[in-house]
């Protein structure tokens, strides 16, 4: 496809993998060119910007990355992997006028003011202050936090890297989780419980307690693969949930809830909560099942927290769309 328009190169960078493409300034919904890619195939961005890039044989004019990891003065330690990410070099090494590098969170909540409401998923109606105050979380390889104000004309997304608070248990089994798991890895996080890494410490934690066994055919399942996929899988199998699975599928719904109500409760925000990343949308009947009531819990803002309206985000691709929008910010 040939446009005269300059183009623009997004991109959102995880720990695990990468999606990048290309966009006609002025439409950053329809790709011109995407592709996605194994983060840990490549040893630094800028090579796997060059290999996309020739492969399309399209030039652009300027790009945004959204990464996974905490960004300073337009530089990107990535959380998961060794990468270090530098808008200016990038910007000089591909000869493009402008160059913006944010966090991942950051590049979502972009994309997330923008989506219609058939990519979103209304977990609790509550009653929306107008222009009050967003909240963004997203479990994927991490947990990504973000906050959103109206500065009087639009949303301005707030960093932050709240997921790798401590991890405060919300009841007695929870607390008997931090227990199993301080004895195994020292001081627990958010980031390391409501993430696809957690996914499995849950499953071991629940094993271990004994309240379901552990069919052998699961056990080679999960030594043989990644074991995050083999649980949602296992867990949201229509004709045979497994118990085991779906135990730990809730529990993480549940760790996931307790520290949205904590973010929400600190950006305040009566204008809503989103949760985006990779593992919600596979787990749906989870969510409406167990998150608003976990969300709520027995806090002493019960009320407020009820009133908040919740939306899962279902389009995969909201910080590519996001990124997008802040290379067009960028002209």
């Amino acid at each position: 496809m040939s446009t005269n328009k300059p183009l623009i190169l997004a991109g959102d960078i995880g720990g695990t993998k990468t999606n990048l493409a290309i966009f006609a300034d002025g439409d950053p919904v329809q790709p011109l060119a995407e592709a996605t890619f194994y983060s840990t195939d490549y040893r630094d961005l800028e090579t796997m910007i060059a290999e996309f890039l020739a492969g399309g044989g399209m030039a652009v004019d300027r790009a945004a990355f959204g990464v996974a990891g905490p960004v300073i003065d337009g530089r990107a330690k990535i959380t998961k992997l060794p990468w270090l990410i530098d808008s200016e070099a990038i910007k000089a090494a591909f000869h493009l006028s402008e160059v913006v590098v944010v966090n991942d969170l950051v590049a979502t909540a972009h994309g997330i003011v923008s989506l219609p409401d058939s990519e979103l998923i209304c977990l609790n109606q509550g009653v929306a202050v107008r222009h009050g105050p967003l909240a963004v979380i997203a479990p994927g390889t991490g947990l990504g936090e973000a906050m959103m104000f109206w500065d009087g004309q639009r949303y301005l997304p707030q960093a932050t890297e709240g997921g790798h608070a401590l991890f405060s248990p919300a009841d007695r089994q929870q607390l008997a989780l931090a227990t199993f798991l301080f004895e195994r890895v020292g001081a627990v996080t958010f980031d390391l419980l409501a993430s696809g890494r957690g996914l499995p410490l849950i499953y071991d934690f629940l094993k271990q307690a004994g309240s379901h066994d552990e069919p052998a055919i699961l056990a080679q399942a999960m030594a043989s693969s990644d074991p995050a996929p083999v649980i949602v899988n296992a867990a949201m199998d229509l004709e045979r949930a497994n118990p085991l699975c779906l135990a730990t599928v809730r529990l993480f719904v549940e760790i996931l809830a307790v520290e949205a109500a904590n973010l929400s409760l600190k950006a305040l925000s009566t204008g809503g909560l989103f949760i985006g990343g990779g593992i919600p949308p596979r787990i749906v009947p989870v969510f409406r099942d167990v998150f608003v009531s976990a969300f709520v819990g027995q806090r002493s803002l019960r009320e407020l927290l009820a009133a908040m309206p919740i939306h899962l985000v279902t389009n995969p691709k909201t910080a590519l769309l996001g990124a997008a929008r802040l290379a067009l910010r960028a002209a």
